[in-house]
């Protein structure tokens, strides 16, 4: 494989033993316009906490800002703050609300810095979906302390109620008959995408979808996205091996729930024992699709845009090959090209500063154990140089985040350190992508290699 792929390697993957590939409708097969949905999806809730739940009429007056989140950050329902993690669940960045809280602030708040993700108390932002409810979440633990404090519920009660209206307006139609009404407005048409799905099928991969769409909305897409481009199927319903719809992931991957045939446009089903090429479903589950296939779960690559929903639960239960849409990583390889340069000044300071503070140490140590106090000149001396080292790379950290997002930085990084997302991404996916349309303009038989990744007692061996 090119070292220009597009497709970003974690595990090794042969795809002449993948038989048949899996696909999550939304943000994966189907690309959307993300501003334009979130701020769609926004406009709803707000909409609906003011008419629904009787929240304070301003509200609906509230604008949107899709900067305010990134994907992989974690929502503190109880204390009304939005936490950006490392890899190993470390709390790095946080804001209660849209205020930045410092550090020895989030110490009091947090005692320990570490995070456990299986709290109910916290919810992550694993997709673009989120977006809306991340920022909207921010701005009224914003008002709650500020001018509506006795007019507004407690924080944990906030986020309960986004949940609910958020799903509210995707279940009663108000975002999706908008979607309808623009398709054009809220939905990436990609030919390109069609003509590598029709390519890989003549290779002999058998294609399926999986969605937690409902029929109609999932209709309603691929006559708009997939259909107008077919060459060698006359509908879309015959490009894939078998379509499911509502299909309740990660439930889906976990337990076992029965399929429903949908035996008309109009969505009329009736009791389905397995699966058959060409049928449309509703629920059911992979274990049942695994066995009645006959395959290898080792045969199976599907692909989703949700960590959890999409990627984890299924790695974790049904030992199915992954891949992972991430939308952001073309815009975060853009940025971090354009922050090359600064990166490369701030290694090269450091470099600087390591021996230095190593020589104050080992001048600090002899003056204890000797009990002298003979280096206390060259001491200050030193600590002034690494001081003005100090001063040179903060701005040049300043310059260097100011690449990416304003107030979260990079989706993959916190600092030096890995993200959280990060970590998901590398454990659970074995291979990751922008857009799904990458992967298919390589060759089905492409043979995914991933890279030796140096341990940090191995890094000096080839530095």
């Amino acid at each position: 494989m090119s070292t220009n792929s597009p497709v970003f390697v974690n595990r090794t993957l042969n795809m002449k033993k993948i038989n048949y590939i899996g696909l999550d409708m939304d943000h994966t097969l189907v690309r959307y316009k993300t501003e334009n949905f979130e701020q769609l999806a926004y406009a709803s809730m707000c909409q609906k906490l003011v008419n629904d739940l009787s929240y304070p009429k301003q509200i609906a007056n509230l604008k949107f800002n899709f900067n305010r989140a990134i994907r992989g950050l974690v929502i503190d329902k109880v204390r009304g703050n939005i936490l950006k993690l490392s890899r190993h669940a470390a709390i790095r960045e946080s804001y209660h609300g849209t205020r930045p809280i410092n550090f020895s602030e989030q110490k009091k708040i947090y005692k320990s810095t570490y995070i456990d993700l299986s709290d109910p108390d916290y919810d992550p932002v694993d997709t673009s979906f989120s977006y809306s409810f991340a920022t909207l979440f921010a701005q009224l633990v914003d008002l709650k302390d500020d001018e509506l404090r006795d007019s507004l519920p407690d924080y944990g009660q906030i986020a309960a109620d986004l949940i609910f209206v958020l799903d509210a307006a995707h279940r009663d139609g108000t975002i999706k008959n908008q979607v309808a009404e623009d398709l054009d407005h809220y939905i990436i048409k990609d030919p390109e995408l069609v003509e590598g799905l029709e390519r890989y099928k003549k290779h002999g991969k058998k294609i399926f979808v999986v969605t937690n769409s409902e029929y109609h909305y999932t209709k309603l897409l691929m006559d708009y996205a997939i259909q107008p481009f077919l060459k060698d199927s006359s509908s879309w319903s015959e490009l894939f091996e078998f379509v499911v719809t509502l299909a309740s992931k990660p439930r889906f991957f976990t337990d076992r729930l029965p399929f429903l045939k949908i035996t008309s446009d109009e969505g009329t089903m009736i009791n389905a024992n397995g699966i058959e090429t060409g049928g449309i479903y509703q629920g059911g589950c992979a274990d049942i699709i695994t066995k009645n296939l006959k395959l290898s779960p080792e045969e199976i690559l599907y692909i989703g845009d949700h960590i959890y929903g999409d990627i984890v639960r299924l790695k974790k239960d049904c030992a199915w090959r992954t891949a992972l849409v991430v939308e952001e990583i073309e815009e975060e390889i853009h940025n971090s090209q354009n922050a090359l340069s600064l990166v490369e000044q701030i290694d090269q300071l450091m470099e600087e500063k390591r021996p230095i503070e190593t020589k104050i140490d080992s001048l600090i140590s002899d003056q204890i154990i000797n009990e002298h106090k003979s280096h206390e000149q060259e001491i200050k001396e030193l600590i002034h140089t690494v001081s003005a080292i100090d001063t040179k790379i903060g701005p040049l950290i300043k310059k260097q985040r100011a690449c990416f997002n304003p107030y979260w930085g990079e989706v993959f990084r916190t600092g030096i350190e890995e993200s959280y997302f990060a970590y998901q991404v590398d454990r659970f996916a074995c291979i990751y992508m922008g857009k799904l349309s990458d992967l298919l303009a390589l060759s089905p038989r492409t043979y995914f290699r991933s890279n030796k990744k140096p341990l940090s007692h191995e890094i000096k061996l080839f530095t």
